[in-house]
C-alpha cells in the first residue's frame, strides 16, 4: 500500500479543517458574507431579477422579499435549465444536475455549477481533516478505504447536461482526489450492475492487507457490502489466488478487459485469507483488514438501528459521519468519531431554521444559526449556489449544542414523512428508537422493519412488520408486541395520549426470510440508484408490503377481544 500518495491529500485536508474551525469562531459574519456574495453574483439571473436581488442589502430585507419556498416553486426553472436555457437560476454554467433518489418523495433536479461543486469539495476536505485528527487522537492511522459507490451517469438532458445521483457527480468531478483515497482503481466503480461493482471493488481491496476504512452513503449499504464478502468468499479467494475475474459477473467486455489488465494473482494473500476463513468460519472486514480504523457512513435518522449489527462485522472499529448532505447541498461536517453531531457547513450555504411552532404556518418565521436552541427541533432552509433561495429542504434536525459559534446538528427525519392512525404524527425517529431498544431487550437481530397501517380499518391499526436476521428466532412475539406498544407510548406523547381509546392496538407481522430484499428490488426497479436507496421505516402506502409472505401475525389481547 503506497500510503505516501495520500500525503498531499492529508496536508490539504488538514489545512481545510483548520480554516473551517477559524470560520466557526465568527459564524454570523461568515454566513452574512456568503449571502451577500451570492446575491451579488446572482442579481442578474432571471430569478434574481424576479426577487430584486440587486436591491437587497440586509438579511432582514432578504427574508422580507423572498418567501420560504418548496421545490415545486423551482421545478419549472430546473426543467428549463435541463433543456439548455442559461442564466435562469445561476449566472454560471450548469455542469451537472443532481437527481434525487425519489425514495422519500418525488424526484428533483438540482443544478450544479462549478462554484457549487467547489463548496461541496471544501466541506468534504474539512471532514477528512477532522477524521485524520480524530484518528490521531486515538492512535489510529488514516489510510486508503473501500467504497462501492457507482460513478455511472443516468444520462444527459435534451440540453446536453449530464445528470445522476449527487454522489456520482461528486466522484466524477473530484476523480483525482478520490483516486488517492480509494484502495481500488476508479474503474472498479464503473460497472452498472450493483453486484459486479461490489464484487470487483472488494476483490481489488482484498489484495491489500492495510486498508484503513470502509465507506458508504448509508449504514444499510455498509452491511450489504459485508454480506457480499460473506456470500462470495470462495469466488473472491479463487480470483485472488489465480488472478482471474469471475466469468459470471455482468461486466461489459471492454471494461472487463481494462480491469483484467490491472489485476494480477495474489496467491499468498489468498492463502492467508483462506486460513482465516477456515479458523473463523467466515470473513468479516475486521478479520480481512485487522488495521481497519474507521467506518464512514451517515449518522442520525434511522442509522442507529443498523449500527446494532456493526459489531458482528467491525468489532470496536469507530464510526465517522463524514458530511451530512443531500442532493441540495452539504448541511453539516462531522468532527469526531462515534459522534452523531455535525457542525453547520457555514461556507456551503446560507442557512435558516424554522422552529417547530412555525411548521404549519403559511409564511413561517425563521431563526438564524446563532439563534437556534440546544435540544430543539428545526426544519432547515437553505440558500446556495444552485440558485435556490430560502429553499425548504424538508429535513428536521435537532440542535445538539455548538462548536465554537456554529450549531451542531443531527438529522432526525424528513418533514412530511409521518404515520398517523388518527392525528398522532409518528415519525421514523420514534419507531427506530423503539425497534433499536427491542432488539436489545429481546436479544435478537432484525434484518429490517417497516411500520404500516391496516388497509380497511378506521381508525387503522399499526402493523409492525419485521423480518428476523438469518438464524434468529423470536420466542415471545406477544411480549415483543406489548413492549413495542409500551415503548412507543413512552417516547411519543401524542401516541400515549390517544392510545388506548382512539388508536387501536398495534399488530405484529413476522415476514418470511428475503422479504426486505424483495422490497428493495421493487424500489430499485422504480429507478432509484442502489447507492442512494433510503429504505422507509414507516409508510402510509397501505399496499407497500403487498404480496409478501406473512409467517405469523400476532395481536394483543384487547385487539382479539375487539375482533370476536
Amino acid at each position: 500500500m503506497t500510503n505516501f500518495l495520500l500525503l498531499p491529500l492529508t496536508v490539504v485536508a488538514e489545512r481545510a479543517k483548520e480554516n473551517f474551525v477559524k470560520k466557526t469562531r465568527q459564524t454570523d459574519a461568515v454566513q452574512e458574507q456568503f449571502l451577500h456574495q451570492l446575491l451579488l453574483a446572482h442579481k442578474d439571473t432571471e430569478i434574481g431579477r424576479k426577487y430584486g436581488l440587486r436591491d437587497i442589502k440586509t438579511i432582514e430585507q432578504f427574508q422580507k422579499q423572498i418567501p420560504v419556498l418548496p421545490y415545486s416553486s423551482y421545478e419549472a426553472y430546473t426543467e428549463r435549465i435541463a433543456q439548455g436555457e442559461k442564466n435562469v437560476l445561476t449566472p454560471d454554467p450548469v455542469v451537472y444536475l443532481n437527481l434525487t433518489s425519489g425514495s422519500t418523495g418525488k424526484k428533483k433536479l438540482i443544478p450544479v455549477t462549478q462554484k457549487f461543486q467547489n463548496s461541496l469539495r471544501k466541506a468534504n476536505l474539512s471532514s477528512i481533516g477532522f477524521l485524520i485528527a480524530a484518528l490521531r487522537a486515538r492512535k489510529l492511522q488514516f489510510g486508503k478505504m473501500l467504497a462501492t459507490n457507482s460513478v455511472q451517469l443516468l444520462g444527459r438532458t435534451t440540453g446536453g447536461i449530464e445528470y445522476g445521483p449527487a454522489s456520482v457527480g461528486v466522484l466524477r468531478m473530484g476523480k483525482f482526489v478520490y483516486e488517492q483515497l480509494f484502495a481500488h482503481p476508479y474503474e472498479t466503480l464503473l460497472p452498472g450492475d450493483s453486484l459486479a461493482r461490489h464484487y470487483i471493488s472488494l476483490l481489488f481491496a482484498l489484495s491489500e492487507a492495510s486498508v484503513r476504512g470502509i465507506g458508504a452513503n448509508f449504514p444499510m449499504l455498509v452491511l450489504r457490502t459485508c454480506q457480499y464478502l460473506e456470500r462470495y468468499t470462495e469466488d473472491l479467494l479463487q480470483d485472488l489466488e489465480k488472478g482471474t475475474i469471475a466469468s459470471w459477473l455482468e461486466l461489459e467486455p471492454e471494461l472487463r478487459s481494462k480491469l483484467e489488465q490491472r489485476w494480477s494473482a495474489k496467491p499468498s494473500r489468498s492463502q492467508q485469507l483462506r486460513e482465516i476463513w477456515k479458523s473463523e468460519g467466515l470473513l468479516t472486514p475486521k478479520l480481512v483488514w485487522p488495521k481497519l480504523s474507521f467506518v464512514a457512513t451517515a449518522r442520525g435518522g434511522t442509522s442507529d438501528f443498523y449500527f446494532e449489527r456493526f459489531p458482528t462485522y467491525f468489532q470496536d472499529t469507530p464510526g465517522f459521519g463524514a458530511v451530512y448532505s443531500s442532493a441540495e447541498g452539504t448541511v453539516g461536517i462531522n468532527h469526531d468519531l462515534d459522534n452523531d453531531g455535525s457542525i453547520l457547513a457555514i461556507e456551503s450555504g446560507f442557512f435558516e431554521f424554522i422552529p417547530q411552532d412555525q411548521w404549519e404556518a403559511e409564511h413561517p418565521k425563521t431563526v438564524l444559526a446563532n439563534e437556534v436552541k440546544t435540544g430543539k427541533l428545526y426544519r432547515i432552509v437553505m440558500t446556495n449556489y444552485s440558485g435556490f433561495y430560502r429553499y425548504d429542504v424538508g429535513d428536521v434536525v435537532e440542535v445538539l449544542g455548538f462548536y465554537e459559534q456554529a450549531p451542531r446538528l443531527v438529522f432526525r427525519y424528513r418533514h412530511g414523512g409521518l404515520l398517523s392512525s388518527i392525528t398522532e404524527k409518528t415519525t421514523e425517529f420514534h419507531v427506530t428508537q423503539v425497534m433499536q431498544t427491542l432488539q436489545q431487550e429481546f436479544g435478537i437481530s432484525l434484518e429490517d422493519f417497516c411500520i404500516t397501517l391496516t388497509a380497511n380499518d378506521i381508525p387503522a391499526h399499526y402493523l409492525v412488520n419485521i423480518e428476523l436476521a438469518s438464524g434468529q428466532k423470536l420466542n415471545v412475539p406477544q411480549a415483543f408486541l406489548e413492549r413495542f406498544d409500551h415503548k412507543l407510548k413512552e417516547i411519543h406523547t401524542s401516541y400515549e395520549v390517544k392510545r388506548p381509546g382512539q388508536i387501536p392496538p398495534p399488530r405484529l407481522r413476522i415476514l418470511a426470510p428475503g422479504s426486505f430484499t424483495i422490497l428493495r428490488q421493487r424500489q430499485l426497479q422504480k429507478g432509484i440508484p442502489d447507492s442512494q436507496l433510503k429504505f422507509p421505516h414507516i409508510s402510509e402506502d397501505r399496499s407497500f408490503l403487498a404480496g409478501l409472505k406473512v409467517e405469523q401475525e400476532v395481536r394483543l389481547p384487547e385487539d382479539r377481544e375487539d375482533s370476536d
